[in-house]
């Protein structure tokens, strides 16, 4: 993998999307004629849609990506608007988080200065442990907490056991 100053945007994109059909999220590239919450980026019917003329952050589809995931799986395939529930929002972060470092993805690459819930304070967080909306990803069964881990066999968080809930 290469590190993350020489990686151009169409080889980040494509670690990205490698990483996440291969754990079950559909990912398709059009041409949007509308932004969804971040630019170049919309949830459709379960699916993660970008626009690659438009999307200004790669790493915005690994956040959008974590709504998608930690969906519950029984209305998942239907999901079009990604609620604005405060929970479901920390557990999209941490889970981006997770996924980030699973592409190979630093913090700050992933809470970029134009991120919206302020990346700079985000990465330093998540890199120095405080690992914001991980209790969600707990009570989803999807990871476990380096605190609150129940077996000593499974890694905790940022590792987690499964990417969808």
């Amino acid at each position: 993998m290469l590190p993350e100053a020489t990686r151009d945007d169409a080889a980040l994109i494509g670690a990205i999307v490698a990483f996440l059909t291969g754990i079950g999220i559909g990912v398709t590239a059009e041409t949007l004629p509308e932004n969804g919450f971040l630019p170049g980026l919309v949830v459709r019917r379960g699916r993660l849609v970008y626009d690659p003329a438009r999307l200004l952050w790669p790493s915005d589809l690994l956040h959008e990506a974590g709504h998608i995931a930690v969906t519950d799986p029984a209305v998942r395939s239907t999901l079009c608007v990604v609620a604005d529930d405060p929970a479901e929002e920390m557990a999209a972060i941490a889970w981006s988080y997770a996924a980030a470092l699973a592409v190979g993805l630093g913090a700050r690459t992933l809470f970029h200065d134009d991120y919206k819930a302020g990346g700079a304070s985000l990465a330093e967080n998540f890199t120095a442990g405080r690992d914001v909306g991980v209790p969600m990803l707990e009570y989803y069964g999807m990871t476990q907490g380096r605190q609150t881990r129940r077996s000593p066999k499974a890694a905790p968080y940022p590792h987690m056991t499964r990417w969808l809930r």
